[in-house]
């Protein structure tokens, strides 16, 4: 039991010994490894930047569209609103009162 515990600490406290026969030219990426992700990495990058500018075009859209829309509704409620000097009750002049001259027949 006790070789079992120390087993492991033991294994941590010595240096690991590399197989012998392995080449290290064989392990490592080399060149083209670097190159492949240096490639990597720049695509990763581009396309970030590609992402960041289309959201911000698309939020700027966004935002001007939601400037249309506002003034169309307020230019919408302005001609809800106005009468163009339309007579909108004929019986009543600007007093509050009918017209002295009421040529309607009762």
């Amino acid at each position: 039991m006790h070789a079992a515990l120390t087993g492991p600490v033991t294994m941590g406290l010595l240096p690991p010994s590399p197989e012998p026969g392995l080449d290290t030219n064989l392990v490592t990426p080399g060149p083209w490894g670097f190159v492949a992700i240096a490639f990597v990495a720049v695509a990763v990058i581009l396309l970030v930047w590609d992402m960041l500018r289309r959201i911000r075009r698309g939020r700027y859209r966004a935002e001007v569209r939601e400037e249309l829309d506002a003034e169309a509704q307020a230019e919408a409620a302005m001609a809800a609103t106005n009468v163009d000097d339309e007579d909108i009750d004929p019986d009543v002049d600007g007093t509050g009162e009918a017209p002295a001259n009421d040529a309607r027949p009762r």
